[in-house]
């Protein structure tokens, strides 16, 4: 009898157990439609966490990894009950302004110059791709002159200037296109957005963000490693999500891994994933091209056929310094060149001083792409509150404009993120971003600066010259547009700026290319070409790129220590002379983080 109640107790709970879990399979998982994800080179399918939100990570950190040790003060896991952080999930944020502010645009390409920064701080040699025209003009805020009002989602505005060379005293002929926008503040909102990191682990982001990785001085109890502050900068990131936005990880050193598939963040414990990617750590050579091409196919056709919705970005964290598969900079940026004619877009954010700019540079000229440096968790997680929405949001393509003018031809262009402007009447840019305005209805970034060059009936008893400029782009829908307007050059024999913008914009442009050029002297060890004297004045640094490739290498960055010859050291003087005056004229004290740059090279 006994045996029997034993029997029969044993089936009710056989019985009971297989109900149990044919109830929380359809009442929990299928009732919710979670999809759990094949895994590839992980750990093991998606767990459900609580709250119908799921741990998809896959990826495993290997056996000889030593423990690492989760730093949590800006990049915290947080408190998440089951579902995505609070933080950041509100869409749009007012950047500077109240919300009938409108905004401007500023071009592709490089957001900023910290890697200059960063390596004259530390006392190494940047290298001449390190300060870029578009980069540094994105530090500050330009008056781009009066604009007419309009319903085009673009309206360009145009300033002139005749101004003396500061070292050769010779005049000098400027006209800034001002980048403005009709699009209020308060109207603007990014859409949601499929994004997917890919996050380099390879050895060299092992080192220091204040060192160089191949001088072999890769260790310092005082300082952190570019992995902790690419695995900071990736939680940073997580906490500008929306619940409708989708996020994948890859993870790439030899190969590529998948780290979390591409799914809806509010099927997603964020807690948990912030917990995973702190546990990342750097190992192996550099394979680009396999974590670029890993991430790229977690877009399904789907997804991609959504753009009326979606946007889609892939988010590049980095040193930049390829050296396993394909390591040529041409064949690089062909992906990222077919994934913007797909309508996926590439941001790279750089990692430490020796982030290799010059290979950034060139796989970023493209269309819908841009990148940063940063060198601390604090310096993202600025960049993350003032700059995401806008950078994922590209909004003017193909923009081109042309001059036509019986005086005037341009014989230079700064602040591109294009090299096609050779031409002499045309200007080409890839894309325009959405960018901040001031209190004063200034644009962050917002202009592109043309040097021009007179012709032979330039200046033969006219009192102004007419020059006709003609603009033409394409919309996000692809739809074309374009405007034309006449513009008035003023006496050609006297200094005038007919904005603080453009006078702005010159002073930024002449202190660029002073950099570059003493940057290259010294590099080629006092090469002539480089040097800058009273009879050239301010070179534009037009130089080859075997020029400069000769002095810099392929890919991978070896310091170089700061010094300054006694040449260079008189220019440093004179223009800081000149700098001060125009920073008093223009009225942006800003500006005076250049003039410490220059005090702090010629203390070297």
């Amino acid at each position: 009898m006994n045996n029997k109640k034993v029997i029969v107790i044993i089936t009710l709970v056989i019985i009971l157990c297989v109900l149990g879990g044919w109830c929380t399979y359809h009442f929990i998982v299928k009732k919710n439609d979670i999809k759990l994800e094949p895994i590839v080179k992980g750990t093991g399918n998606a767990k459900l966490v609580g709250n119908d939100v799921i741990d998809d990570w896959q990826y495993s950190v290997k056996d000889n990894y030593e423990e690492h040790t989760a730093i949590l003060a800006e990049t915290s896991v947080g408190t998440t009950a089951g579902g995505i952080s609070t933080k950041g999930i509100t869409g749009s944020v007012n950047k500077s302004l109240a919300a009938d502010s409108t905004l401007g645009f500023s071009v592709g390409g490089a957001k900023n110059i910290e890697n200059f920064r960063e390596n004259i701080k530390n006392g190494y040699f940047p290298i001449s791709t390190d300060i870029t025209y578009n980069g540094l003009f994105y530090d500050y805020y330009f008056d781009t002159g009066s604009v007419n009002a309009s319903d085009e989602l673009f309206s360009p505005t145009y300033s002139t200037a005749v101004s003396k060379d500061p070292i050769s005293g010779k005049y000098e002929y400027y006209m800034t296109v001002g980048l403005n926008s009709n699009i209020k503040e308060s109207d603007f909102k990014r859409k949601k957005l499929n994004l997917v990191v890919v996050m380099d682990i390879s050895g060299s982001m092992s080192s220091n963000f204040n060192s160089y990785y191949y001088d072999g001085n890769r260790n310092s109890e005082n300082s952190r490693s570019k992995m902790q502050i690419a695995n900071e900068s990736l939680n940073l990131l997580i906490d500008e999500l929306n619940p409708d936005d989708r996020l994948g990880v890859v993870l790439f050193d030899d190969t590529a891994y998948l780290a979390k598939p591409l799914n809806l963040m509010d099927r997603v414990d964020v807690g948990k994933l912030k917990e995973h990617v702190l546990e990342v750590q750097a190992q192996g050579g550099t394979n680009f091209e396999a974590g670029y091409s890993q991430g790229t196919s977690l877009f399904n056709e789907s997804e991609l056929e959504d753009s009326e919705e979606y946007e889609n970005r892939i988010i590049v964290i980095t040193d930049a310094m390829p050296n396993m598969g394909t390591t040529n900079r041409e064949d690089l940026s062909k992906d990222i060149k077919e994934n913007a004619e797909k309508g996926i877009y590439t941001t790279f954010v750089g990692v430490g001083v020796d982030f290799n700019t010059d290979v950034v540079e060139c796989l970023s000229n493209t269309r819908g792409s841009n990148y940063y440096s940063v060198h601390s968790s604090e310096e993202f997680k600025k960049i993350m509150g003032e700059d995401f929405d806008y950078m994922v949001t590209p909004l003017v393509f193909d923009l081109k404009l042309k001059l036509d003018s019986d005086s005037f031809y341009i014989e230079n262009v700064y602040g591109t993120d294009s090299r096609d402007y050779t031409d002499g009447t045309v200007l080409n840019v890839n894309t325009l971003f959405p960018s901040s305005s001031n209190s004063e209805g200034e644009s962050k970034g917002g202009i592109i600066l043309l040097k021009l060059k007179c012709k032979a009936s330039c200046g033969t008893g006219l009192e102004y010259e007419n020059i006709a400029l003609k603009v033409s782009y394409n919309d996000r829908d692809g739809n074309a547009h374009s405007n034309t307007q006449n513009v008035q050059f003023g006496n050609i024999n006297t200094e005038n700026y007919t904005s603080t913008g453009i006078r702005k914009g010159i002073v930024l442009v002449r202190y660029a290319n002073l950099m570059k050029n003493w940057i290259l002297y010294e590099r080629s060890n006092g090469k002539d070409v480089f040097y800058i004297d009273t009879n050239s004045g301010i070179s534009d640094g037009n130089y080859t790129k075997e020029q400069i490739n000769k002095l810099l290498g392929e890919n991978e960055r070896i310091s170089v220590k700061l010094s300054v010859s006694e040449e260079y050291a008189e220019n440093f003087r004179r223009f800081k002379e000149y700098m001060e005056k125009e920073i008093s004229e223009i009225g942006d004290f800003e500006m005076k983080q250049e003039i410490e740059i220059l005090n702090s090279v010629t203390n070297q």
